[in-house]
């Protein structure tokens, strides 16, 4: 099996990368009080020093009242937090790597903890005040990206999170203009959102956003039934100055509709033209949820990931727990060492190395 498909350079605006593979986003809740450690550092800095092309942060979070549900998840604003991603950014380019941060506002969502003790914003109770804050907050956050010096940035825009919140009919009951009985409707927070990153950031900054048809809330809702309900969903985010989408699934191998067996991300570059970034289970035979209840699980071959990239159905790949597991998984792939790749413990989730 070759997997040199993984290893060509990829280039967009002032993206450049030197393979195809992106470390997902994995939260770590693991940053003090929201301020990224020299453990945080470090744990970037080996993943960029073992040949990862681009690092995706874990969620990181805009300045607003219940914009997390772990008191050390970590924050994208304030001194403390910004000296502590300076430190992030500095390490992965000194180890040859090229990374950006993922902003995020958790929404409606719980812990088991109890923290933050403030009500939890939700996408239907929001005020327009509230609204027009949150979409100044994400600029301001992707604006300390660019002036930290990091490469490009993600929006978390899935899981049912604050901006799924508003796409999801669910959670989205709203009757002004930030709601709406169809996909289209629903998507105005989100282009604001992007809106106001793009004029924060530039033109040429790469602006990704994360999106999924699932929710924590119910693994199997879809916010596009048909590619015309996608493209509803994906051509407004596109002209409103997404560059890349990143199309989460569970399992990346599963078609999007029937009739074809392209997957999410095969679909959002075939409506959008945009490049976009598959992920779910890249390398390991099963799903990441079980994770979460304690399941490891086995490694799997390359080659269905590899065909599909062949064949052009996407550019990037993100590789969330076999990196996790194993900091050293894209240059054993590379150097065809794939005989040395581990299988998953699911004790890695709680762990930083």
């Amino acid at each position: 099996m070759s997997t040199e498909s993984l290893f060509k350079p990829f280039s967009y605006k002032n993206l450049q990368l030197k393979n195809r593979i992106v470390m997902a986003p994995m939260t770590r809740a693991q940053s003090d009080n929201g301020v990224p450690t020299q453990q945080i550092t470090d744990y970037y800095a080996r993943r960029a020093g073992s040949d990862v092309g681009l690092i995706l942060s874990e969620g990181t979070v805009v300045n607003r009242p219940g914009s997390k549900n772990m008191q050390n998840i970590p924050d994208f604003y304030g001194n403390e937090a910004l000296q502590g991603w300076k430190n992030v950014i500095d390490a992965v380019h000194e180890n040859g790597g090229k990374m950006g941060p993922q902003i995020w506002h958790v929404g409606d969502t719980r812990s088991s903890e109890d923290y933050p003790l403030v009500d939890m914003e939700k996408a239907s109770t929001m005020t327009l005040e509230d609204i027009q804050d949150t979409i100044a907050q994400f600029a301001a956050s992707a604006k300390s990206a660019k002036d930290l010096g990091f490469d490009c940035l993600e929006i978390h825009g899935a899981h049912g999170y604050l901006i799924d919140q508003f796409f999801w009919e669910v959670t989205n009951t709203r009757t002004d203009e930030y709601g709406g009985k169809t996909i289209k409707e629903r998507t105005r927070f989100a282009v604001d959102v992007i809106k106001a990153i793009r004029a924060a950031v530039g033109e040429d900054f790469t602006i990704i956003i994360r999106l999924s048809q699932w929710k924590q809330q119910d693994y199997s809702s879809r916010l596009a039934a048909t590619p015309a309900e996608m493209e509803d969903w994906l051509l407004p985010l596109k002209e409103a100055g997404a560059d890349i989408f990143h199309c989460s699934q569970r399992r990346f191998w599963e078609p999007e509709f029937e009739g074809s067996d392209l997957n999410f991300a095969g679909w959002a570059k075939k409506i959008t033209g945009q490049p976009t970034i598959t992920v779910g289970s890249v390398g390991l035979q099963g799903d990441f949820m079980g994770a979460f209840a304690g399941q490891g699980t086995e490694k799997a071959d390359l080659s269905e990931l590899t065909r599909r990239l062949e064949r052009g159905d996407f550019d990037l790949v993100a590789v969330g727990r076999a990196l996790l597991q194993d900091p050293d998984w894209v240059r054993k792939v590379k150097e065809g060492k794939l005989e040395e790749l581990l299988d998953f413990s699911a004790e890695s989730m709680g762990v930083l190395y």
